[in-house]
This record gives C-alpha cells, sequence and structure tokens, in this order.
C-alpha cells in the first residue's frame, strides 16, 4: 500500500509542480506568457500525471481487493515484482497515449488568438488557438479518454463489489470496521477524483460552461492533490502517532 501511495505522491507533485507556479503567475500578474514549446510540455506532463493517478488508483483498488478478499494468497501475488511491472505500465501507457494526442496536436495550424483562456495549457484551450479541422484530435481524445478513465473506474466499482460482499460475511463487528477502515481513504479520492474527471472529459464540451470547466479543472489538478495526503495520511494512526511524537 505505501508503495502505491508514494507512486501516488509523486504523480501529485508532478502535477501540481507543473501547474501551480503558472497558475499564481496568471492571478498575480492577471495574464502571462508562455512559448508554444513550454505549453506542451506542460500539457504533456500535467496529463500525463493525471492520467497516471487514475491508473495507479485502480492498482490500488486491486491491491485493496486482493488483502480483503484472498488475504492467505496476498503476499505471494502482490510480491516486489509484480508490484514495479504495474506502475511502470501506469506510468508508461498514459505518458505514449499523452505523446500521441501531443504529436497531434503539434500537427495543428495555429493562426487564429494566441491568447488561452485558462489557467494552464489544457487541450481544450489548445484547440480553440487552431484554425484547423481540430474534429479528429477531438475524437481521439475522446476514444482514448475511454480506457484512462472509464475503463479503470469500471474496475475499481467491480473490485469494491467484491470487497463489500467479502466484508459483510465478516462476522465480527471489529473485523467489518477494520476492513472497511482500510479502503474509506482509497475510496474517498477515487470519487473525489473520477467524478472530477466524468465530468470534465466524459462529458461533450457543447453542454458544459468555460467556467464550469475551469472550475473541474482546479478540482483535480490542485484540490484532489491537496486533499490526498489528509485523506491518506490523518487517518492513518501510525502515522498520527509519528506525528505528536515529532510535535
Amino acid at each position: 500500500m505505501y508503495f502505491f501511495l508514494s507512486n501516488l505522491s509523486l504523480s501529485d507533485i508532478v502535477l501540481i509542480t507543473n501547474i501551480v507556479p503558472q497558475m499564481l503567475q496568471v492571478i498575480l500578474e492577471e495574464g502571462a506568457t508562455i512559448p508554444f514549446t513550454n505549453c506542451i510540455t506542460q500539457f504533456v506532463f500535467s496529463s500525463a500525471s493525471a492520467g497516471a493517478e487514475c491508473f495507479l488508483l485502480t492498482v490500488m483498488s486491486y491491491d485493496r481487493y486482493l488483502a480483503i478478499c484472498n488475504p492467505l494468497h496476498y503476499s505471494s501475488i502482490m510480491g516486489a515484482k509484480l508490484c514495479y511491472t504495474l506502475v511502470t505500465l501506469c506510468w508508461l501507457i498514459e505518458f505514449t497515449l499523452i505523446l500521441i494526442m501531443a504529436w497531434m496536436v503539434c500537427e495543428l495550424r495555429l493562426c487564429g488568438p494566441n491568447v488561452i483562456d485558462h489557467f494552464f495549457c489544457e487541450l481544450g484551450p489548445l484547440l480553440e488557438l487552431s484554425c484547423s479541422d481540430t474534429s479528429i484530435v477531438e475524437i481521439v481524445a475522446f476514444v482514448l479518454s475511454i480506457p484512462v478513465i472509464l475503463f479503470p473506474f469500471v474496475l475499481i466499482l467491480l473490485t469494491y463489489v467484491y470487497i463489500s460482499l467479502t466484508i459483510l460475511r465478516i462476522p465480527s463487528t471489529t473485523g467489518k470496521q477494520k476492513a472497511f477502515s482500510t479502503c474509506s481513504s482509497h475510496l474517498a479520492v477515487v470519487c473525489m477524483y473520477y467524478g472530477t474527471l466524468i465530468a470534465k472529459y466524459m462529458v461533450p464540451s457543447s453542454g458544459r460552461l468555460r467556467g464550469l470547466s475551469k472550475v473541474l479543472s482546479l478540482l483535480y489538478t490542485v484540490v484532489t492533490p491537496l486533499f490526498n495526503p489528509i485523506i491518506y495520511s490523518l487517518r492513518n494512526q501510525e502515522i498520527r502517532a509519528a506525528l505528536r511524537k515529532c510535535i
């Protein structure tokens, strides 16, 4: 669990360090200038870290499923090799998909306005700068969002169905509470993060206000990384005890 949490923290660090400094500059100076290459770089790393977090949350749900539904075989299945393989695939797959999208964006002809109506370089505002036909890019982005957002979310729901059925069969109340407590933190992050991403990327843009789109972007790029350490750390008895000792 802590190995996957460390990678989740890494994705959050990449996300906020890539976006927040630029966002603060935009707020303080009421605008900012960014070269096109820097904008594409920001798009790649912000999108890759956000997508990798989707896969990492799915891997963590599988880890919780094995720990609760198949505890006797957990150590033999979830070994170090499998952990490293799963995490490597999370980052590798997401970076591959995002590089495809970045290449398609770079192939567009940019001859329109050079002002991005957003606080960071996201796909939608970037496409608005193009005077080319962006329908193919939008279709590809929607298709790629299915394996990155929708499929992992469905897998997480299925694992929690099996986890809930297993917990309900536990005879003792203490055992049920302990099992639920190990999953509540992860489930809270999943609901907050995936709810935002589905509303942001799986709903057609024509039915979404521009201001609402910015709020949704703020939720998954800033608010969720802010709450992740609180949800995962302050709910952990060992971390709370270590914090009291330091204080």
